[in-house]
């Protein structure tokens, strides 16, 4: 019997699926189970829900965008991580990247471009939706992004990147970080917790019982 699917569902312009993506190589070492990165255009993903990003909605509230700014911060320090920088330039209008990691996708080259993806953003942090920028930071990472560029704007990876953010909101998602768990759905770094619980849980429901 196959263990549940666990899926990352992400878009490089979040902070907090950066930040939850560095804790799940613990969970699948932990759990046995590797989650299934999913590209999803976040900005598809406000429209179809009527969301607003937290930079939008903790805007002149009191108090609550410093109390998330602290949980951030406990985060960082349970997790250990010490690469984390603020983009300067966020939010970033990540359509150029999404398309890219789908055609990365196509092309086989997921890895890199996903890691270079993530260190121009929120490593050394850049303005990723200007094209001279982005152009010059994947280069220094040894990408072929001239390839990856033109391989983006084909019909089949803007399909591709829309049916994925189409078939999230159906499922229920209506931000990044999402996780699904077979039909489980998380949302949050904070439910890291959760996730790796239910991926426990239902590992352990296909073990076969002993009479």
């Amino acid at each position: 019997m196959n263990p549940p699917k666990a899926e990352f569902q992400f878009d490089f312009g979040s902070p907090n699926a950066f930040l939850a993506e560095l804790a799940l190589p613990a969970i699948e070492r932990r759990t046995g189970v590797k989650f299934e990165y999913v590209p999803v255009l976040l900005g598809g993903i406000y429209k179809a829900t009527n969301n607003l990003s937290p930079f939008e909605s903790l805007r002149g509230i009191k108090n609550k965008p410093e109390y998330q700014a602290l949980e951030t911060q406990r985060f960082i320090r349970r997790h250990n991580i010490t690469r984390f920088r603020p983009n300067p330039f966020f939010p970033v209008n990540t359509l150029m990247l999404m398309r890219g990691v789908v055609a990365a996708q196509f092309e086989g080259v997921f890895e890199p471009y996903f890691r270079a993806a993530y260190h121009h953003m929120w490593e050394e942090p850049k303005k990723m939706d200007d094209l001279e920028v982005f152009r010059g930071a994947f280069v220094s990472s040894g990408i072929d992004i001239d390839r990856l560029i033109a391989r983006a704007q084909q019909d089949d990876v803007k399909k591709r990147l829309i049916d994925l953010t189409t078939d999230a909101v159906s499922r229920g998602a209506f931000g990044s970080p999402t996780f699904f768990v077979g039909n489980e759905m998380f949302f949050g770094k904070d439910k890291l917790r959760d996730v790796e619980e239910s991926i426990v849980e239902q590992t352990s429901r296909l073990v076969p019982k002993i009479a």
